[in-house]
């Protein structure tokens, strides 16, 4: 069963800074693109980062410049560093990974979600 696990959310001040990682565990081949997404009460869940298996990253514009999104290959994890928070980042942020796993004998690419952890930013 394949698993991912974030950590490092909390509560901040408002121009702090949060670290977020993703951690997948079980048994795959590998993982191809990672995400995160957040979600904002009242508001419809939003990509804010993507990073491809080589490396390659979008943002969304508005954390652009802010928010650094990295991966580890060796180590199945991922990491959102988030910097110049602001109460508009107030919101329940996911991991989203794209994994490949050996579905009867055939490489077979799944999306997984983890459960979410929370980031609040007071002012």
């Amino acid at each position: 069963q394949v698993q991912l696990v974030e950590s490092g959310g909390g509560l901040v001040q408002a121009g702090g800074s949060l670290r977020l990682s993703c951690a997948a565990s079980g048994s795959f081949l590998g993982i191809n693109n990672m995400m995160w997404y957040r979600q904002a009460p009242g508001k419809q869940r939003e990509r804010v980062a993507y990073i491809t298996r080589s490396g390659i990253t979008t943002y969304a514009d508005s954390v652009k410049g802010r928010f650094t999104i990295s991966r580890d290959n060796a180590k199945n994890t991922g990491a959102l560093q988030m910097n110049s928070l602001s109460p508009e980042d107030t919101a329940v942020y996911y991991c989203n990974a794209d994994i490949q796993e050996s579905i009867g004998g055939l490489s077979t690419l799944r999306n997984y979600w983890g459960q979410g952890t929370q980031v609040t930013v007071s002012s």
